[in-house]
């Protein structure tokens, strides 16, 4: 069973960046204005949102999320662990983004590559925005068993994602992600090396400083295996002159695709939930000006 839908879903993920591929020739054919940002910010919550740097601009990221709200006043609802990323991405273009950054959950040093391949038009052209996402993560912990024959590339994992996006008109935005990770190795043999996930996302526009956004990820039918969840966030962003702050409420404690995809340990239904926030600074690097 297991197999078999692997297999369709990689027909339709080959289907899917074929039909990018055809949608992308058919707008070249017609000019039509393209609208205007579909979110804030790189980010939804956890995962990758279409949009990307613009060119020689470098965006500088931390992010944080802290203990389960459950945990009560002991641990003053969470407040008292935490864990965070730091990272830097890096317009290569107005259409390519390079990234990297390193979290202390795990030790986790991660980078990736993001590819905006269609913008959506306003009138003839595409009806969607579409980017590409390539991310790899290496776990830096020590080994937990000495006995066996460790190897670098036993840290890695892969993930792959066709980000689509929709934006229905200048308040609602809705995406969906296609997602494909691969774990080079795994804590148990009951785990899956593969897991197949699809993501979606909502965002609305309350104001205009501050948006709504809800995440979720959802692996295919035996993909992950106790105790791991699939991940739920929902949260506010609130935009200022130069900063991003997002705040938000999910199940999810690490904050690369290796951990929020495949590796979810909180349950929303028993109240581990864990409140944790981004917040981004853009710095122009390329073309500044000098006096």
């Amino acid at each position: 069973m297991k197999e078999l839908l692997k297999t369709k879903f990689m027909r339709l993920f080959i289907l899917c960046v074929l039909t990018c591929v055809a949608t992308l020739i058919k707008a070249q054919e017609t000019e039509s204005e393209p609208v205007g940002k579909s979110f804030y910010d790189t980010r939804i919550v956890n995962g990758q949102s279409i949009e990307t740097n613009n060119e020689g601009v470098m965006k500088f990221i931390i992010a944080h999320r802290f203990g389960k709200i459950n945990g009560g006043a002991y641990e003053l609802f969470g407040l008292d662990q935490g864990t965070m990323r730091i990272g830097f991405d890096y317009g290569i273009s107005d259409n390519i983004t390079l990234g990297v950054g390193r979290s202390n959950y795990e030790k986790t040093i991660d980078s990736f590559f993001k590819a905006r391949i269609i913008r959506q038009k306003k009138e003839k052209g595409s009806p969607v925005s579409i980017t590409w996402f390539s991310g790899v993560a290496a776990r830096g912990l020590k080994f937990s068993d000495d006995t066996r024959e460790n190897k670098f590339e036993h840290r890695l994992a892969y993930t792959h994602q066709a980000l689509i996006a929709r934006r229905w008109n200048d308040r609602l935005t809705t995406q969906v992600m296609p997602s494909i990770l691969h774990r080079n190795l795994v804590l148990t043999e009951s785990e899956n090396n593969d897991i197949i996930s699809i993501g979606g996302a909502i965002r609305y526009v309350a104001s205009k400083r501050f948006t709504f956004s809800v995440e979720y990820y959802h692996a295919l039918p035996d993909m992950i295996s106790d105790p791991f969840e699939n991940s739920l966030a929902v949260g506010i962003d609130w935009e200022t002159k130069g900063h991003v702050f997002q705040f938000h409420f999910g199940n999810s404690q690490g904050m690369t695709e290796k951990f929020f995809i495949g590796e979810t340990t909180g349950s929303w239904a028993d109240g581990d939930v864990r409140f944790g926030f981004n917040i981004t600074r853009d710095f122009k690097i390329k073309g500044r000006k000098s006096r």
